[in-house]
């Protein structure tokens, strides 16, 4: 029996037109008005839920790095737990870094074929937020990355923590190349898609 999905809040309605509206025309090219009438209510509305364009954009973009950072953490705990008990009680779970690899790269394709607006959102638009969120971004980002610099190093030993750190970029530049690829539609389908991104993420980081 599977669980169906909570039905999006309004709140996450309105974020979710407001990331694909940004996307397509910019954020200074969009009005709340337009916002507003793609969810069915009035643009005046919008001011019970978000105080503005602005706190929407800071909410998309902060919450896209939190989530990304939150999530990452979550697959890395999930195969910790799932690894064989070690045999010295004493030390910590013998988890196969592999395995921990595989993980992420597979949450964050999901994010990078899910959430293709939002990629293009932080390319062209992150320097309208306020200083503060600008650098939380960053620092969550920051973070992120060193969650999967820490995984490629355990695999990779021989890979000095510069070239993981390069490695690690250059592999979030190829999977977050997804809003270039073409329109959805276009694409062979998201398991295809999905499974070449696993490769080409793989033979990168294989490179090491």
């Amino acid at each position: 029996m599977t669980t169906q999905a909570p039905a999006p809040t309004r709140r996450e309605q309105i974020l979710a037109e407001a990331a694909r509206l940004f996307a397509e025309r910019g954020f200074h090219g969009v009005g709340v008005d337009e916002i507003g009438a793609a969810v069915g209510i009035s643009g005046p509305g919008l001011y019970r839920h978000f105080a503005g364009k602005d706190a929407m954009l800071a909410e998309l973009l902060v919450g896209i790095s939190e989530r990304l950072l939150a999530g990452g953490k979550q697959r890395v705990a999930r195969v910790m737990r799932s690894a064989e008990p070690p045999a010295d009680p004493a030390a910590g779970p013998a988890a196969d870094p592999a395995a921990v690899l595989d993980s992420l790269i597979d949450g964050h394709i999901d994010f990078a074929l899910d959430d293709r607006p939002l990629i293009t959102l932080h390319d062209r638009e992150l320097g309208q937020l306020r200083e503060s969120d600008r650098k939380l971004v960053r620092q969550l980002q920051r973070q992120y990355v060193e969650l999967w610099v820490d995984v490629v190093r355990a695999l990779r030993p021989d890979a000095s923590e510069g070239q993981a750190r390069a490695a690690v970029h250059a592999v979030f530049g190829l999977l977050n190349s997804t809003p270039h690829l073409g329109a959805a539609h276009s694409l062979p389908g998201r398991s295809a898609t999905a499974a070449l991104l696993r490769r080409l993420a793989h033979g990168a980081l294989g490179a090491l």
